[in-house]
């Protein structure tokens, strides 16, 4: 084996191993997100589970329980997406930048 394979072969173990690791600290990985102005606040993990859902007294109408369920998709959403953008920047430090699929 060439030497430039070998050490392309020892970059590729180190990147999996990394890219291991930071799956692994997904779940330790959190961000919080509210909606209707603090209404319902959620906290999520970068493994997708809510950790926490937090729903104001004045937030739940038994008359509009659309809104309640809006609120709290609204906030599990935007939880979601701060979580995955902050795990797709520590993807791209060690990837260089490299988009590879289905990681987060």
């Amino acid at each position: 084996m060439s030497k430039g394979l070998a050490s392309i072969m020892k970059q590729a173990q180190m990147i999996q191993q990394k890219m291991a690791r930071l799956q692994e600290e997904a779940s330790l990985k959190t961000a919080e997100a509210t909606s209707g102005g603090g209404a319902v606040a959620v906290v999520v993990n970068g493994k997708n589970e809510i950790l926490s859902l937090s729903i104001k007294k004045e937030a739940v109408d038994p008359n509009d329980v659309e809104m309640l369920q809006d609120l709290i998709i609204a906030a599990v959403n935007e939880a979601l997406k701060k979580v995955h953008a902050e795990l797709s920047e520590e993807m791209g430090k060690i990837t260089g930048g490299m988009n590879i699929p289905g990681l987060f």
